[in-house]
């Protein structure tokens, strides 16, 4: 569980950190991105995405929302900017992307299980529920105990003597 949880941080260390890089360097990535036929525009969207989606990963919230779209991301991102395969580089940075993306796959499969924002959650509804269903019981018996016993009550108010 451990391993799992630091796994899943390392993953989101990747994004963070070029999402980070990606708003510090604006003209930089809009050159990058318009070099492949995007908008430049997507810059600013591309590393908020990535440093968002990245801190959303390493605290555990909204894991599975957030490593399936970082999965979708990186795929893209493979395709797109890493298809020159015949260039070692170009085919190692392409063979990267994708073990990234078979990590995430694995961050949405197995991330219920693992400790994060999501699981603190979860565990809170189910103890509020039984919370709730316990303090349901305990009326319910002591509405039933108190029709079974009523209980005298005074008419008359007692005089005190003083």
């Amino acid at each position: 569980s451990i391993a799992a949880v630091v796994g899943r941080i390392l993953l989101a260390v990747i994004f963070i950190v070029s999402g980070a890089t990606k708003l510090m360097t604006v003209a930089a990535t809009s050159a990058m991105i318009a070099g492949v036929g995007l908008p430049g525009t997507l810059a600013v969207p591309t590393g908020l995405f990535e440093l968002i989606a990245g801190i959303c990963l390493a605290l555990g919230l909204m894991t599975r929302i957030a490593s399936l779209l970082l999965f979708l991301f990186t795929l893209l991102a493979a395709i797109l900017f890493h298809n020159r395969l015949t260039d070692p580089l170009q085919s190692t940075m392409f063979l990267k992307d994708v073990a990234i993306a078979g990590g995430l796959l694995l961050v949405f499969a197995h991330s219920q299980i693992w400790y994060g924002w999501d699981r603190i959650r979860r565990e809170r509804r189910e103890e509020i529920a039984v919370h709730d269903a316990e303090l349901r019981a305990a009326r319910a018996e002591g509405a039933a105990e108190a029709a079974a016993h009523p209980v005298a009550v005074e008419t008359e108010p007692r005089r005190r003597w003083f």
